[in-house]
């Protein structure tokens, strides 16, 4: 319960399980200095008793994201660094949007959306039967994505996932790879398994791909085929060409759904050739079941300097001369 002082910069929460309050506030109280750094906010904490120092907005904003928090715990949830940041993000979405945030859980975590694109992406990877997650690095489109999908597939929802990737270099020339053809292939798809392996364990992944429940192979060899009830996700689709990327749309067969994930400001296709990404996503604008959710730099989830340094890129951009190489 939330009292406002009368002076009007000073509001004050309690909590009843002092129990929980310890978890709230973090070790030597660090998850109340994240709130206050992002939220530019004053916290202090007297047992079960927090008063916080603010603008009114900024205040709301804190009291909504430790509300949040402690409702969290008495769910028994986790609440870390992680959670800390995303509830400050959240703190400020409409109220609509964090009631129901939505979240999926998984054998090995519950998995929540941070930031209130996610929290429109996950809803639209419900409701859509082909999504388009666009943004920079670290927003969460590709985690989410396989979240969704190995949740339909534990649910019943889906008879397989199916995980695809074009097989590009990231603006390096490798070479020459020995070995199998798996072996040549899951460099380029290391991300999806960490992903799966990040919600399933290790043993159980590895049965679910040998039974070919789960299946992780390049965009080439999508060709031909029609996915029937599956979950099927493109990743990086901004090294897809145009061609490839009609070719793997296409594929969409009955009870299939489908993510396509990726960033058109960092393909790696050849100076001069078009991004797959980007003439889908102007060639399907407004077309009935397409959803379309683009994420910011403020939507990023991993270490908050990675926000900071996409920003710092995109000003550069913004003030570079137009057909200046990068």
């Amino acid at each position: 319960m939330s009292e406002q002082n009368p002076a009007g910069d000073i509001e004050h929460i309690d909590f009843d399980d002092n129990r929980l309050v310890a978890g709230l506030s973090g070790e030597h109280d660090a998850h109340l200095s994240i709130l206050e750094d992002s939220l530019g906010v004053r916290i202090d904490p007297r047992g079960n008793h927090f008063a916080v120092t603010g603008p009114p907005s900024a205040r709301a904003r804190a009291i909504a994201a430790l509300s949040s928090l402690y409702d969290r715990l008495e769910r028994g949830q986790h609440v870390g660094v992680g959670e800390v940041r995303a509830a400050a993000k959240l703190s400020d979405a409409p109220e609509a949007v964090k009631a129901v945030t939505p979240s999926i859980k998984t054998p090995k975590r519950l998995i929540s959306a941070r930031t209130p694109n996610q929290a429109a992406y996950m809803a639209a990877l419900d409701g859509h039967d082909l999504t388009f997650g666009v943004g920079p690095a670290g927003t969460g489109k590709t985690y989410l994505a396989v979240a969704h999908a190995v949740g339909m597939l534990l649910s019943g929802q889906v008879e397989r996932v199916i995980l695809s990737r074009p097989a590009l270099e990231a603006g390096e020339r490798i070479g020459f790879l020995p070995g199998e053809m798996k072996e040549k292939l899951d460099p380029y798809m290391r991300p999806l398994y960490d992903a799966l392996h990040d919600m399933m364990h290790t043993d159980y992944v590895e049965r679910r791909i040998a039974a070919g429940d789960i299946e992780i192979a390049p965009i080439a060899f999508m060709r031909g085929r029609t996915l029937t009830r599956a979950a099927v996700i493109l990743d990086e689709a901004q090294n897809a060409t145009p061609a490839q990327m009609k070719m793997f749309l296409t594929r969409l067969g009955e009870g299939a759904h489908m993510a396509i994930t990726g960033d058109p400001s960092q393909t790696d296709l050849p100076a001069g050739e078009m991004s797959g990404l980007a003439d889908a996503l102007g060639v399907l604008s407004g077309v009935k079941g397409v959803a379309e959710v683009r994420f910011q730099a403020g939507d990023v989830v991993r270490h908050p300097l990675v926000s900071r340094i996409i920003k710092a890129y995109d000003r550069r951009a913004e003030h570079r001369p137009p057909h200046t190489k990068p």
